[in-house]
């Protein structure tokens, strides 16, 4: 009587622990996503994109070094002359360009027998500039270079002709040409003048060169 007893409630366990299990166990997997564990896909799979290079960084010299470094070459005139000209020495030069326009113009005015008074007033204007030039750099250095000291030569001759051909054209119809005339004579006057387009001409080759 005993064993069946015990028969019969082992038999019931069983049974409820089995409807507990299907109670808990899902008709179904749909919706939950695979159960299990996936193999790796990634295993022998290269990509086919381009790998990204990282750069082989080498500390470099550093290059204010004294080592590193070229001595200045000093003793070069190009070197000198060119490479190390000062902002002083610059504003000079530009300077000096404006003379040349100026210079070329009156050029001109002998060239072709201009007007008279047209060509005073372009000397009166080139005197003003190398006035101007000489007050500038009186006391700088620049005042001992051939271009300054050429200008103001060329400046002072300029201003003497166009003085004489002023004079010429006042008292020339008073004068006789003797020895005390001969100045005013048209020919000294052309004589002079082309005198003075020879050192204009000069100059302004020095001026462009000073560029």
């Amino acid at each position: 009587m005993k064993k069946c007893t015990l028969l019969l409630i082992s038999t019931i366990l069983v049974f409820q622990c089995g409807m507990c299990f299907a109670k808990e166990r899902p008709e179904s997997f749909a919706g939950m996503g695979y159960v299990g564990t996936l193999p790796d896909l990634t295993r022998g799979y290269e990509s086919a994109e381009p790998k990204q290079i990282i750069p082989e960084m080498n500390p470099s010299k550093n290059f204010n070094s004294e080592n590193e470094l070229k001595p200045i070459p000093r003793e070069n005139p190009a070197f000198v002359n060119i490479i190390l000209k000062s902002e002083k020495t610059t504003q000079y030069v530009n300077d000096l360009n404006e003379f040349i326009p100026m210079l070329e113009s009156i050029y001109d005015l002998i060239e072709n027998n201009s007007n008279v008074q047209i060509f005073n007033a372009k000397v009166y204007y080139f005197n003003k500039s190398a006035d101007y030039l000489r007050d500038k750099y009186i006391n700088k250095p620049e005042s001992q270079f051939v271009s300054f000291k050429r200008l103001m030569e060329l400046s002072m001759h300029a201003k003497s002709i166009a003085l004489l051909r002023n004079e010429a054209e006042k008292y020339n119809p008073y004068l006789a040409y003797g020895s005390s005339g001969y100045i005013y004579n048209p020919n000294n006057i052309t004589e002079q003048l082309d005198y003075l387009k020879t050192e204009i001409e000069q100059t302004i080759l020095l001026l462009k060169e000073a560029n």
